[in-house]
């Protein structure tokens, strides 16, 4: 391996961090305990894209989200509280993030990754703009299949017809198994990811998100109407897994709003001087630049074990485009 400072690679982008990507240490040999205590307390003790999901959970379900009593049966009171707790962090957590990063500029080109801006008057996206073509595809397509979903599950829950727990039942499970929720989408996204890859299914399925080669927030799932009913299917892991509602509100806003983070374009929020989030993904950037790597995430090294982990640099460049090229021929 190169130099990773003086590699190629770094003149392709605005920005490229400075280390080659890294992978979840939980699954090095032999064990690192001192890397592991660090990966998770940079994930859980800061302001992340899982912090932001837990803290939108507890919320939604403190203020907003109907008793589980009030959805044995289905009814349109709470059917649409439902739709509005996807729809409004949705909205307000994208939107926010858009008006500062490409609207606003508010921190200029700084720790943006792809050099470019945002597709405008290009018949490749619906309105002929990549922004009003992200939003159609993920308010109308993605909040009506999650919602669907959401809608099935929690009824379920409440008539007793699939394992559930409380806090008081199973204090350390109810820990353990939110701990858990963010590497079980991991490990479903990675097979979904896969099989969207198929050429027949990515050209007619998963191309819409491919659209998206600059991402910004609201390409995170901005997918196909099939996309979005295999993508959100992870959701289905509630219906056998003791879960409480807590847990499955975490999993929708890990699910759905943190895509817009890691989509974002950008590494990290600067307000005035400071780096106040981490917010973009360079692992998953890379895969919306170079299509055929890094199809699942960093929590869990399926492309590291499967041959497909590109970390940035000039020669994983090479072998991602030797390998596409043999995929399509």
């Amino acid at each position: 391996m190169t130099d990773f400072s003086q590699d190629a690679e770094a003149a392709r982008w605005n920005y490229r961090p400075v280390n080659p990507v890294g992978l979840n240490p939980l699954f090095v040999w032999p064990p690192r305990p001192a890397a592991v205590l660090r990966w998770y307390r940079g994930a859980w003790l800061q302001l992340t894209s899982l912090t932001l999901c837990l803290a939108l959970a507890v919320a939604a379900y403190a203020w907003f989200l109907p008793p589980l009593e009030a959805m044995q049966s289905f009814a349109p009171g709470w059917m649409f509280r439902v739709w509005l707790l996807n729809m409004v962090p949705q909205i307000l957590v994208a939107g926010a993030l858009h008006w500062w990063l490409y609207m606003r500029k508010g921190q200029g080109k700084y720790k943006k990754f792809d050099r470019r801006d945002l597709t405008r008057d290009n018949g490749t996206f619906t309105f002929r703009n990549q922004v009003w073509d992200n939003i159609w595809w993920t308010l109308g397509s993605a909040m009506t299949v999650c919602t669907v979903y959401q809608w099935l599950i929690y009824w379920m829950m409440a008539n007793g017809w699939v394992p559930t727990i409380t806090w008081a039942q199973a204090p350390v499970w109810f820990v353990v198994w939110m701990f858990f929720i963010p590497m079980w989408s991991g490990l479903h996204f990675y097979w979904v990811h896969r099989l969207e890859h198929h050429p027949k299914l990515y050209k007619h399925v998963h191309a819409v998100h491919h659209r998206n080669v600059n991402i910004g927030p609201w390409s995170g799932i901005s997918n196909h109407w099939y996309e979005n009913i295999l993508y959100f299917t992870t959701y289905f892991i509630h219906l056998v897994v003791p879960s409480h509602p807590l847990h499955l509100l975490f999993h929708i806003y890990f699910q759905q709003v943190s895509p817009i983070l890691s989509h974002s374009g950008f590494e990290k929020i600067k307000a005035g001087e400071t780096e106040a989030a981490k917010t973009g993904d360079f692992f998953h950037q890379l895969h919306h630049r170079y299509f055929e790597c890094n199809y699942g995430t960093s929590e869990i090294p399926f492309d590291k074990w499967f041959g497909t982990f590109h970390d940035g640099s000039a020669e994983a460049t090479t072998c991602t485009r030797a390998y596409k090229k043999q995929m399509y021929t």
